[in-house]
């Protein structure tokens, strides 16, 4: 049934009742991204309704981060839809199963190279994927963990000519169904979805607008990753909400906003001075800083082990503990 557009307080107190009666929430579903204490911060994860973005320099791994996330809510039981401009199903499918391995098997578990040369080779065998990745490492074990949520896991192959704002929406309204929770809605990346503007701030800014009202008809939370400018590509520093591609309208529509950046190119200069060992170390790690928060606090930096081997990061952060700058301090 269509939204009314004009609703009175007092069917909204009623609506409120009933649910709470039924023993359902009358708010936004919330769908946990699995990052600790990221989802404390955020009330408890991405919120259906509104628009979270995540940006950061390039490499960094702003893809695996999203892929973890949907992989988490997915293994949550939630729908997700999974929007992928960079890489094909059977790279996303490839990654998904090595982070299964890592989270699994830790250090010991199959790289993320391993199960690539599994999946390209024209060796056969009866068990598929698993029986090539059989023996020590979790690799068949990890294949076997992707099956049990894969039915949940959509992958758009998506193009910049064809996928559009309205083709996504066309896409995500058919699994939008009424009076269960809608999909999460990954979208990899905004500056890849077709736009008639030739303006680049025009198209990001047109696309930006449509995915936050998809994520309001719909009722649906939308990740959508967002690339930095020529500015941002450019900075020896700390990367913001500002060094994004098309920032004005990013910065305005969006109800989060998540910027990644490498520790070590962030962390203030007396930290690696007086202290050679935590270069190396601050390398290892990822700051996650909440930009903006229309639900929670924001200008809150937290901290993650990058695992890249494996496709994941260390889903256990915790709030940065060192002074950070925007301005990158050399030592070498």
């Amino acid at each position: 049934m269509k939204k009314q557009p004009v609703v009175s307080l007092r069917d909204v107190l009623e609506r409120a009742d009933k649910a709470a009666k039924a023993g359902e929430s009358a708010g936004a579903a919330v769908y946990a991204t699995g990052f600790h204490p990221l989802d404390t911060y955020l009330g408890g994860g991405l919120r259906s309704g509104e628009l979270a973005l995540l940006g950061g320099p390039q490499g960094l791994g702003k893809t695996t981060f999203a892929l973890q996330i949907a992989r988490n809510a997915a293994l949550a039981g939630n729908d997700v839809v999974y929007f992928s401009f960079e890489h094909d199903e059977v790279t996303v499918m490839t990654r998904l199963v090595a982070l299964e391995a890592g989270l699994r098997e830790g250090a010991d578990a199959v790289s993320l190279r391993t199960v690539r040369l599994a999946v390209d080779t024209s060796d056969l065998s009866p068990d598929g994927l698993a029986g090539r990745l059989a023996g020590p490492g979790g690799g068949a074990d990890a294949v076997k963990a992707v099956g049990e949520y894969g039915d949940r896991f959509l992958i758009h192959r998506s193009d910049g000519k064809h996928t559009s704002a309205d083709a996504i929406r066309e896409v995500v309204a058919g699994y939008a169904k009424g009076g269960d929770n809608g999909p999460l809605v990954v979208v990899d990346y905004i500056q890849k979805v077709n736009a008639p503007q030739q303006d680049e701030n025009e198209r990001t800014t047109v696309v930006v607008e449509a995915l936050k009202d998809l994520a309001l008809e719909l009722d649906v939370p939308v990740l959508a990753i967002v690339a930095a400018d020529k500015e941002g590509l450019a900075t020896r520093g700390r990367l913001r909400v500002f060094h994004l591609r098309g920032s004005s309208a990013l910065a305005y529509e969006a109800d989060v906003v998540l910027m990644l950046n490498d520790k070590y190119d962030v962390v203030a200069r007396h930290h690696l001075v007086y202290d050679v060992a935590n270069a190396e170390r601050f390398r290892g790690w990822v700051v996650v800083t909440i930009e903006k928060n229309r639900s929670g606090l924001d200008r809150i930096d937290l901290e993650f082990k990058k695992v890249f081997e494996q496709g994941r990061f260390d889903t256990e952060g915790s709030t940065v503990t060192e002074q950070l700058t925007d301005e990158r301090v050399y030592t070498e």
